[in-house]
């Protein structure tokens, strides 16, 4: 699918300069970041963006930052292709938001669980895939599959072990579109982890 993303950029008129943004839905320029690349000169043709990382919500933050998505610059002449992978060494820091498994319904849990991606992670599924279950790892800021955490030494090890995602209240640093409709996307913010069971219209889906 990505191999085509250059055909359709393409197709719709992409000129040299224009600015081409390489993640995933769940990873979020802030508008700070574009505004900058929009503005500023002098950077890679292919600058990787450091995102703050949360799971569920915007409550439940990750200790680790990722780095996939990035901006690349275009220009024809290239050899490039869309690819949401490593390009180069060079990231800019604090540039927006990845937000893994934040989903409005718990079917879209169970449906990302069983995926291919994951789907080996559920080592038990009668208890894992339980609404309930499922339900109460959201709001207690628990691994969704039982995993140890990830860590890359003994200190972390020993500070991280079978605790839980550490909670935040604050409101402050989040989206400004999230805060600006948060009656549509409670479910997002600090306090608001409670998921509908199924979306009437089905497929998979982030609000």
């Amino acid at each position: 699918m990505r191999s085509q993303i250059n055909t359709i950029l393409r197709v719709n008129g992409i000129r040299n300069g224009d600015l081409i943004i390489q993640s995933d839905v769940d990873e979020i320029p802030s508008r700070a970041t574009i505004a900058l690349l929009r503005t500023c000169q002098g950077y890679p043709d292919t600058l990787h963006l450091s995102l703050r990382s949360f799971i569920y919500s915007f409550a439940f933050s990750l200790p680790h930052p990722t780095v996939a998505a990035s901006v690349k610059t275009y220009n024809a002449s290239d050899s490039w292709y869309y690819s949401h992978q490593r390009h180069s060494d060079t990231i800019l820091e604090d540039a927006g938001w990845h937000c893994s498994f934040c989903f409005r319904y718990l079917s879209d849990f169970r449906a990302k669980m069983t995926g291919f991606s994951h789907f080996d992670r559920v080592t038990s599924p009668e208890e894992q895939l339980r609404d309930a279950e499922i339900q109460r790892k959201i709001c207690e800021g628990d691994d969704i599959f039982d995993m140890f955490p990830e860590v890359y030494t003994f200190r972390e090890m020993v500070a991280e072990f079978w605790r839980a995602y550490p909670e935040t209240k604050s409101f402050v640093n989040m989206p400004t579109w999230l805060m600006q409709n948060a009656n549509r996307f409670r479910f997002l913010l600090p306090g608001g982890c409670v998921r509908e069971m199924e979306d009437p219209k089905g497929g998979l889906k982030f609000c």
